[in-house]
């Protein structure tokens, strides 16, 4: 079988390149890329994307050595019907490093085509770090890189209005685009980068917040061989999704007009404001996955799916949805009934394999806003802490003792003072020392969660249970 690239893909077509893109992870392979190609197919688009890599340590070395191609495989139900589709996506022309070949990374700025810039560098990705300087080679954090990138551009222009940027921000953060304007404009007045490229910023290059919706579990590790003989080729750069899909983009007519993509048949709505299709999403999806993931890793299961049907896990995924989160949101309760259904739906489509293990990169972070606004709201209206969203945050807290769940090494994926903090606390054997130190590291949650009524105690007493008898008996203490 050949090896996927365009030599051996002729079929693979080439487009303008008119989007920069930060990330090459498997979402953004499986959601924007795909929008882009058939946006492609079904309107004067013509958009190819360069991608950059945000981090040291990424992919974009192998997506060079398939010349940006790859497959995606999409499963679900459409309209009832089964869908199970491998297609080509080619919109991809190239990775570039910009840990390794920071030049080129700030050539990107030099084509007068580029017109779009396109991120999910997750929810950690959108912070101003005042450590970062201009002269990085390149910045450390994405906002810094960005701001390198549009600085350049405004020079090699010479302040042109015409070649400003459309920006959307796709990590999972309400007003992302607003944070990221504002981490923008603090890295402007940082490095004192002045009045002149201040204005064109404003003027020139929109930022728009945006809100994505695709599960994706990524590459199919149960199925990859056969994946391969049905696209023809050896791609190890496969991905896998839902067929359902949902892009909510904050932006005015003008914009929806440059990127028609909600013209292409597609799930893209252009809307005055995002916030309460964010609100819905963020509580009723993104919430139960961040919870269940760890409760459902430590009790033995692997998938989304296995954890839904999971008579224990499945009761506590249904009491955190439906008793704990619905009631903190302030849409009509039958819409939010449906939308809750709709999501355990795909929570256990048969068709895609949702690895918990995936889910739980940086997931101090998601709790903090996905689970944390909903623990807040449930105190506050009903006067007493949310048992399954508590329990949630003392399996996370559990999984980052590292360890061993039976033969698998329990590999911890997060910014590393979170790491160390929590290797440190473990180490003390005191499970109130952790629940405490958790509860009380602000630079995590911005605030000290200690003095949150009855917290601490409940999440003592959940630490205390998991490690005397086990994952599942906690659950069974809370239903």
């Amino acid at each position: 079988m050949e090896r996927l690239n365009r030599s051996s893909a002729p079929q693979a077509k080439r487009y303008t390149e008119r989007v920069i893109q930060f990330g090459e992870g498997n979402f953004l392979r499986a959601f924007i890329e795909w929008i882009i190609w058939k946006t492609n197919q079904k309107t004067d688009l013509d958009a190819g994307v360069v991608v950059v890599q945000p981090i040291d340590k990424g992919m974009v070395e192998w997506l060079n050595e398939q010349d940006g191609l790859y497959h995606l495989n999409l499963q679900g139900l459409l309209d009832g019907k089964p869908v199970d589709s491998v297609d080509l996506i080619d919109v991809i022309s190239r990775g570039v490093n910009p840990f390794t070949d920071f030049a080129g990374y700030l050539k990107l700025a030099e084509q007068p085509e580029m017109r779009f810039i396109i991120s999910n560098t997750t929810e950690a990705g959108i912070a101003f770090d005042p450590a970062c300087k201009f002269t990085d080679a390149p910045a450390g954090s994405y906002p810094g890189k960005l701001v390198q990138l549009l600085y350049h551009r405004y020079e090699y222009f010479k302040g042109d209005r015409s070649k400003g940027f459309i920006i959307f921000p796709c990590e999972l953060i309400f007003e992302n685009g607003k944070h990221l304007k504002e981490c923008i404009y603090q890295y402007i007045e940082l490095w004192q980068l002045g009045d002149g490229f201040k204005a064109w910023f404003t003027e020139a290059c929109g930022v728009y917040s945006t809100l994505v919706d695709r599960i994706v579990p990524g590459y199919p590790r149960d199925n990859a061989a056969q994946l391969c003989e049905r696209a023809g080729y050896d791609d190890r750069l496969l991905d896998k999704a839902e067929i359902f899909h949902l892009w909510v983009i904050e932006a005015p007519k003008e914009v929806a007009a440059e990127f028609p993509a909600d013209k292409a048949g597609l799930n893209v709505l252009f809307v005055p404001s995002e916030a309460p299709y964010h609100e819905r999403k963020v509580t009723l999806l993104n919430g139960p996955h961040t919870v269940l993931s760890p409760v459902g890793y430590l009790s033995g299961l692997n998938t989304v799916r296995e954890c839904c049907e999971d008579e224990l896990i499945g009761a506590f995924v249904r009491k955190v949805m439906f008793e704990e989160l619905l009631p903190t949101l302030n849409l009509p309760e039958a819409e939010l009934r449906k939308f809750a259904n709709d999501v355990l739906e795909r929570f256990v489509n048969p068709y895609v394999k949702h690895f918990v293990t995936s889910i739980m990169l940086n997931s101090f972070p998601k709790f903090k806003t996905r689970d944390l606004p909903g623990l807040k709201t449930y105190l506050e209206r009903k006067g007493s802490l949310p048992k399954g969203i508590v329990l949630g945050l003392a399996a996370i807290c559990t999984y980052y003792k590292g360890g061993k769940r039976g033969e698998d090494e329990i590999v911890v994926n997060d910014d590393e003072a979170i790491k160390a903090l929590l290797a440190g606390l473990w180490a003390s054997g005191d499970v109130a020392r952790v629940a405490k130190g958790v509860l009380g590291a602000e630079f995590i949650w911005g605030e000290d969660l200690g003095t949150v009524p009855g917290l601490t105690e409940m999440l003592t007493a959940d630490l205390a249970l998991i490690q005397k008898d086990g994952m599942r008996a906690a659950v069974k203490s809370i239903l």
